[in-house]
């Protein structure tokens, strides 16, 4: 038995689903720990390219289970979209290999409305929200103000329950917003129809992977966006509204005592970020946008524009330390061929004074890059499998990243394709 996360180490769409996809062949079970639909991992294989937003990415897998846990931001309207959409390529999708746990609480119609319309509310000091619902979501799980997945399964009680929490919602969008209302008939008619196609998912998932790892069998525990987007060490309050750090995997999986044997950290060979807040390694321009496209630097669940620049050697640190990273995989290295030389952001200065440490988030905005280049290899690297056939500039990037971060590089990605890895 092992048990290994998968988690960001800068601020997401790192290439987690990827390395997922290709790790799930020594795995039994895959579980999502957090987060919801507001992310997206896009995932290539033999069966085609797909982006997921609350499926684990180990659907794809013959004999794996794929597991929501309780920490999971459970939208049911989104989620049976998206198993409709993946099945209609071929991909079986049933109670045997998805399974959701009882103790997820459902995100409801009325999280979407708060997302948009307090971004709407704060105009130019928008968060960047996907106004998929997940910061109204959270703020309400921890209010204690959400109906469980389970609840599903015993109507009656369920809409008692929800009764007293629709009286209360129904205040903070018509007093505060000014919105329209909810009605008990219209959030029934919802969950009696996307509600009634995920329950012969849901069951006592913590009681299965209680029994997976008493029977020796390896979890998988994976994660969306990532360090820097953490709700706890991220860049507060551009962060998610929940822990994308590998520490939380144990609690929002539903097996608080699966112990982490290994902590794979996956690390873009360059920038990304979507949404907003403090980037201190950003390109603007022209220069941007050819490593925008270079890369296909769009968001796979809002097809936004992503901002980008130059791999962040303190950030990347940062969050390395952050998730107690053991293996680095390094995606993308393919993108950066075009490159005569290629950029690094290896300092910050704050203050005028060079700095190695992540900012505290108050004053990360007033810091600064200080650039460093080596030379690039200008040539395809896609198709290269070996780590010794890489041109000698790949390889020197490759290892100067590893040095400075602290952290093995196990994996090199050189395209999206499952097969397009070098194991160092």
């Amino acid at each position: 038995m092992s048990n290994c996360a998968i988690v960001g180490i800068n601020w997401g769409d790192e290439g987690k689903g990827r390395m997922v996809d290709l790790l799930t062949q020594s795995y039994d079970v895959v579980v999502r720990y957090q987060g919801g639909g507001n992310a997206g991992h896009t995932v290539v294989n033999e069966k085609g390219k797909f982006a997921l937003h609350l499926l684990p990415s180990g659907i794809f897998r013959d004999g794996v289970v794929n597991v929501l846990g309780n920490g999971v931001a459970l939208d049911c309207e989104n989620l049976w979209i998206e198993i409709e959409d993946i099945r209609s390529k071929g991909v079986s999708i049933t109670p045997e290999n998805l399974k959701i746990s009882d103790r997820a609480s459902l995100l409801l119609p009325w999280h979407r409305d708060l997302d948009a319309l307090e971004e709407a509310r704060l105009k130019d000091k928008k968060y960047g929200s996907t106004k998929q619902g997940i910061a109204p979501f959270y703020s309400d799980k921890y209010q204690k103000k959400t109906i469980m997945a389970g609840e599903l399964l015993y109507p009656e009680r369920m809409q008692a329950h929800l009764a007293d929490i629709l009286e209360w919602k129904n205040l903070i969008l018509n007093r505060v917003y000014g919105a329209e209302p909810y009605t008990m008939d219209q959030i029934m008619a919802w969950l009696n129809d996307f509600g009634e196609k995920i329950k012969p998912f849901i069951c006592d998932t913590g009681a299965f992977l209680r029994n997976a790892q008493s029977e020796g069998k390896s979890i998988l525990f994976e994660a969306q966006l990532g360090s820097l987007r953490d709700l706890d060490y991220g860049i507060y309050p551009m962060t998610t509204s929940s822990n994308a750090i590998a520490a939380y995997a144990p609690v929002g999986s539903g097996l608080p005592s699966a112990p982490m044997d290994q902590v794979i950290g996956v690390v873009k060979a360059y920038s990304s970020c979507v949404g907003e807040g403090p980037f201190t390694c950003e390109w603007f321009g022209e220069e941007a946008e050819k490593l925008r496209e270079a890369g296909g630097e769009y968001g796979a669940k809002t097809g936004r524009p992503r901002r980008v620049g130059p791999i962040d050697i303190v950030a990347t640190r940062y969050g390395v330390q952050c998730q107690g990273a053991t293996d680095i995989a390094l995606t993308k290295l393919d993108v950066l061929s075009y490159l005569d030389e290629i950029p690094i952001c290896a300092h910050y200065t704050l203050d005028g004074k060079q700095t190695e440490d992540f900012p505290f988030p108050a004053v990360l905005g007033d810091a600064q890059p200080v650039w460093e280049t080596m030379p690039g290899w200008k040539c395809d690297i896609s198709g290269i499998r070996k780590w010794e056939d890489l041109p000698v500039a790949a390889r020197n990037y490759v290892e100067y990243v590893e040095q400075q971060i602290g952290c093995h590089i196990t994996y090199v990605s050189v395209g999206p394709e499952r097969d397009s890895i070098i194991l160092r």
